[in-house]
């Protein structure tokens, strides 16, 4: 079988939440804070692109008559999703390059995170209605 290769870059909105995070849970370490919803939250980041370096797939895959226009600027041909703690979701998507010829040894497969949501910030994303 062959090796996988797996590249995860934070593009966009999920980049920026992302670092915006990191430094809320540095200034808290700094003041003495050990646990708060910023450092679960940060954690259940980290801990889920650890699971996404073994399972691309981990996510519930979005079907694409539903991925929102917000995602289609990223020229997505598919869409992702994970919650984290706190009802937060991680939005991602996953390409290959495109290689003709020889077998490939390793297959590399990148995967974007374009966003980190509240679950109100997602329902407004996605169109859906609290009823």
């Amino acid at each position: 079988m062959a090796a996988k290769r797996v590249t995860i870059t934070l593009v966009g909105d999920a980049k920026e939440e992302y670092l915006k995070l990191k430094k809320i849970v540095e200034e808290e370490r700094k003041k003495g804070t050990a646990s708060s919803f910023h450092q679960t939250l940060l954690r259940s980041i980290d801990s889920k692109i650890s699971v996404l370096k073994e399972r691309c797939d981990y996510g519930t895959q979005i079907p694409k008559s539903q991925v929102p226009a917000k995602y289609l600027a990223y020229d997505v041909t598919n869409l992702w999703k994970i919650d984290l703690s706190g009802y937060w979701r991680m939005i991602y998507t996953l390409h290959q390059p495109q290689r003709k010829g020889a077998e490939i040894e390793i297959m590399e497969i990148f995967l974007d995170v374009l966003d980190i949501v509240d679950h109100p910030a997602y329902d407004k994303i996605f169109g859906y209605r609290k009823k």
